[in-house]
């Protein structure tokens, strides 16, 4: 994306233009592995220096999704997730999820449990899930991307450990 216009994800035939200084790439890396179940990881990489809008929306993706896993306790309906996390957004000053922004992963890339409102499923322990909160605000496509193993009393430890931040290239 250019400085200061942000896009959501888009298919490759629709990016073609060539990478600039100051542009911000959100990276999403999809992949199975020996054992065949998929994961995730996204980040945002800046060729240059990232604005303090991009850090501090960074910020702000990083306590979405914190309060999201908060809500994916074993037993919880998806429905009620999906409205909780919409109100914690709308409460903050950010918009409301319309896309599918968690959810369940296993020998396929996106499996149920969906975290949205005409999910009839509850989330499980053991399950495999994805939190990738994404928003446009501003100037800025504000996200994160990671997978956690749901336990007896919620998420466990992210499955990644690339770091929490924006990558700054050159």
């Amino acid at each position: 994306m250019p400085p200061d216009t942000p896009v959501q994800f888009s298919q490759r035939h629709y990016q073609n233009r060539v990478i600039k200084e100051g542009d911000t790439i959100a990276l999403l890396v999809e992949d199975s592995g020996p054992g065949g179940m998929y994961t995730e990881l996204g980040r945002s990489c800046v060729v240059g220096k990232a604005s303090a809008e991009l850090k501090d929306e960074f910020a702000f993706a990083l306590e979405a999704r914190q309060f999201n896993l908060g809500l994916l306790k074993p037993g919880t309906p998806c429905q009620d997730v999906f409205a909780a996390y919409n109100d914690f957004m709308r409460k903050n000053g950010r918009p409301e999820e319309k896309r599918l922004h968690c959810h369940g992963q296993g020998y396929d890339l996106v499996e149920r449990p969906l975290i949205r409102n005409d999910e009839p499923m509850a989330i499980q322990k053991d399950m495999n899930i994805v939190a990738h909160p994404t928003y446009i605000r501003g100037h800025v496509l504000s996200w994160v991307c990671d997978n956690y193993l749901i336990g007896p009393n919620g998420p466990g430890e992210r499955l990644h450990r690339f770091p929490e931040a924006i990558t700054e290239l050159g």
